[in-house]
Order: structure tokens, then C-alpha cells, then sequence
């Protein structure tokens, strides 16, 4: 006997927005999305990267629906303009973000250090990590809100749940120095503040059909230093960084009917780091 079973991952009929969609994950989201049936809008403050995000999804899932749009999410108008223009939003995947490379350029104090990190650079970065979700959480959330229905999924991090470790920026892991970069606070307070926001809007539009969750990638492998690699796997359980693919099958659960008992969580991926 054969067994008709609902498919609660088909999200055929339903329009999900990413923010961010030009980065190195952004586009992974969204080829997750449209392998399931759903039309995409892709938004990126680089136009370009936006554009090249749409064709490689298009390469990637053949028929898949792709916009392309440019978005500065620290623009809560621009985020009122493109909600007005773009129709029905059903999933809002807050992935924006300003990713800060850590290196090793010179200098008597290095930029990144809490004692130099500037007040520009810090509202620059949670402008755009953090109060960017926030604004599209209430643009397109309360349209959600209205119509009663509707997910959100913010992508944290890993280091949303636990401090960066230092010692795999340094040039000598025993000892540290000012001339030392690091992973700047700006990261570890927007992704940490990701999650309280996830858990705020989660509760906030509860009764009003609206689930909000979180997402919290591992380190992805992107032909990083070698040296940085075999630090990063030493603190990692399964011994090695996630490939960037990886996180589809998590996306394609926190925004369908899969997870629809889900709301106000973070899902950590991260190969058992925040394990040990």
C-alpha cells in the first residue's frame, strides 16, 4: 500500500526575500528556497552581486523565479519602497551583513582592537548587521503580521552563542599583542543581538501567524590560509569546517511548514564547536 504523505517542505506559490543575497552564503539561501518551489527576491546593496546571485541560482535550479533588486538596509525607506513594490513577501531571510576580514596589515594598534575600533566603523556595522534586520522585520514582518501568516529567519553565527577565540588571528598563538588583529566586537554583538531579536519578534507576532528563527553557521570553508584552517578544525569536533552548501537543508526547514511548531529558536551548525 502507498502512502500520500503532505510535502511540508513545498513552499510552490510562496515569494521569500534575502537580504545580503550577493554574499558568500546569500545566494546558497537562496538556491535552498527555490529548490522547493519558491519565487526569490534578491536584494544586495551591490547591484551586481545581486544580479550574478539570480543567474547562478538560475544555473543552479533550472525554472527557478529570480529577482535581482538593489537594497541598502540601513534605509528604512528603501526597505518601504521595494515592501510597496514587490508584492507578497512570505519569507524574510535576514542575511546582511558587513563581514569583517580578519588580517594581518601592520600597524603600531590594530584597527580591529576594542582599544582603537572606532565609533564610524561600529554604527557602520550595526547599522547594517542588525538594525538592517530589524527594519525589514518591520516592514515586511508586519505586512506578515496583517495577513497572518508568514517566517522570518535571521542568519547569526556561531559566535552568536560563544566568544571568538583570538588565537586563531594572531601570527603566534601563545602570546598576544596590540599589533594583533582580531574578530572585532561589532561581530560577536550583532550576532548575539540577531538571536535576541529572533527571540523578541518570535514572541511579539506569535498569535499573529509570524515564525521567527535563527540560524547559526559554523565556519565555512572559502580557501582560507592554511594554518587558520587547521587552528579553526583543531576546535572543532567533526575536524573541519563546513562546505557552503552545507546549511540548505536547515534554511529549507526554518522557512517551510517543516518547522511549524518551531518559532523564537536558534539552530546552531556548527560541527560541534559550541560543544566543547
Amino acid at each position: 500500500m502507498s502512502l500520500s504523505l503532505p510535502n511540508h517542505f513545498d513552499l510552490t506559490g510562496r515569494c521569500a526575500m534575502i537580504t545580503g543575497a550577493g554574499g558568500l552564503l546569500g545566494w546558497q539561501h537562496g538556491a535552498a528556497l527555490a529548490e522547493i518551489g519558491a519565487a526569490l527576491i534578491l536584494t544586495d546593496i551591490n547591484i551586481a552581486a545581486a544580479e550574478a546571485a539570480a543567474q547562478a541560482i538560475q544555473s543552479a535550479v533550472p525554472g527557478a523565479q529570480v529577482n535581482a533588486f538593489v537594497l541598502d538596509v540601513t534605509s528604512l525607506d528603501a526597505i518601504t519602497d521595494l515592501g510597496n513594490a514587490s508584492g507578497q513577501v512570505d519569507i524574510l531571510v535576514n542575511n546582511a551583513a558587513i563581514d569583517p576580514k580578519v588580517t594581518s596589515s601592520s600597524g603600531v594598534a590594530h584597527a580591529s582592537r576594542l582599544e582603537v575600533f572606532t565609533r564610524a566603523q561600529w554604527d557602520l556595522e550595526i547599522a547594517v548587521g542588525l538594525t538592517g534586520a530589524m527594519q525589514c522585520a518591520q516592514i515586511f514582518g508586519a505586512k506578515m503580521a496583517k495577513r497572518g501568516s508568514g517566517a522570518i529567519l535571521n542568519i547569526a553565527s556561531d559566535l552568536g552563542v560563544i566568544a571568538p577565540d583570538q588565537r586563531l588571528y594572531r601570527p603566534d598563538p601563545t602570546r598576544s599583542l596590540p599589533s594583533d588583529p582580531v574578530k572585532p566586537v561589532t561581530y560577536s554583538v550583532i550576532k548575539h543581538g540577531l538571536i535576541g531579536l529572533t527571540k523578541y519578534l518570535a514572541t511579539y507576532w506569535a498569535e499573529h501567524g509570524v515564525r521567527v528563527n535563527a540560524l547559526s553557521p559554523g565556519g565555512v570553508f572559502n580557501n582560507q590560509n592554511a594554518e587558520f584552517v587547521q587552528r579553526l578544525t583543531n576546535l572543532i569536533p567533526m575536524g573541519r569546517m563546513a562546505d557552503v552548501g552545507e546549511y540548505r537543508a536547515a534554511v529549507q526547514f526554518l522557512c517551510s511548514d517543516a518547522s511549524r511548531y518551531m518559532t523564537g529558536q536558534n539552530l546552531v551548525i556548527d560541527g560541534g564547536r559550541s560543544a566543547w
